[in-house]
């Protein structure tokens, strides 16, 4: 009996804490020393979730509900996607990591140009998105994609295994964009090129919410911070909406 009281007085004085999948301990304890990158706003756009990296209100992620939206037959006259994988300059051989991939649409399209040898990791932070992937693939008798279960600050691929990555559509719903960014730029091998799809906020003209635009300027600002070992290579203007801006991994940067 003594023993049991003692263990109880032992929980009260000392609680102890439970660390979930979602937040390891060592993330934890690198975000509570990094700088204040992020600031959470009252007064926000109800499109956005309220918090503002660099200026930007960051918008709300698409959920799997949304599935059916990415695979739109409008899609390609929208947004013309065989134009946009074309301007890729995908090589045989090439590792190519589509963030934020959603159900596959993109990386279906890219996995024929990087055969035989080459291969799309795909990755997302949805599980039903990956599984609907799957199922594509499948379908389509696509062998050379793999699904890649991210994270809100991690894509979880190799360092150093990648030739480009690109997010079409996705990088202003990342929750933390800096340390996306940072692990992104880890995963690109030297001279691999960082390519990001976004609908242009310089044109209001262009039929998409405020917050699920990003200008030019912004997408540089927030890419070429040193850390990141990034440099701007060129913005490619063929799409009806959307830029497509290319960085490229300096030599000798991790």
């Amino acid at each position: 009996m003594l023993r049991f009281l003692c263990y109880l007085l032992m929980l009260l004085l000392f609680p102890i804490t439970v660390v979930t999948a979602d937040e390891p301990v060592a993330e934890k304890a690198a975000e509570s020393k990094s700088p204040q990158r992020y600031e959470v706003r009252r007064d926000h756009d109800p499109d956005g979730i309220g918090k503002f990296y660099m200026g930007r209100e960051i918008a709300h992620v698409m959920g799997y509900a949304g599935a059916l939206w990415l695979e739109r037959s409008e899609r390609e006259e929208e947004e013309r996607l065989t134009l946009l994988i074309r301007s890729l300059k995908l090589q045989p051989g090439h590792v190519v990591a589509d963030i934020g991939a959603g159900s596959g649409v993109i990386s279906i399209q890219m996995a024929e140009r990087v055969l035989p040898d080459g291969k799309v990791m795909a990755v997302d932070v949805q599980q039903e998105m990956l599984d609907r992937l799957k199922l594509w693939c499948e379908k389509y008798g696509v062998q050379n994609v793999q699904p890649v279960r991210g994270s809100e600050r991690r894509t979880n691929l190799k360092p150093g295994s990648i030739d480009l990555a690109i997010m079409v559509d996705v990088y202003h719903e990342f929750e933390y964009p800096w340390e996306m960014l940072q692990d992104i730029s880890r995963s690109l091998r030297p001279g691999g090129r960082l390519v990001f799809v976004e609908y242009r906020k310089e044109d209001p003209a262009v039929p998409i919410k405020e917050v699920h635009k990003m200008t030019q300027a912004q997408v540089r600002k927030e890419a070429e911070q040193p850390e990141f070992g990034l440099t701007w290579l060129e913005t490619i203007h063929i799409l009806p909406r959307q830029h497509v801006i290319v960085f490229q991994k300096t030599a000798g940067t991790e």
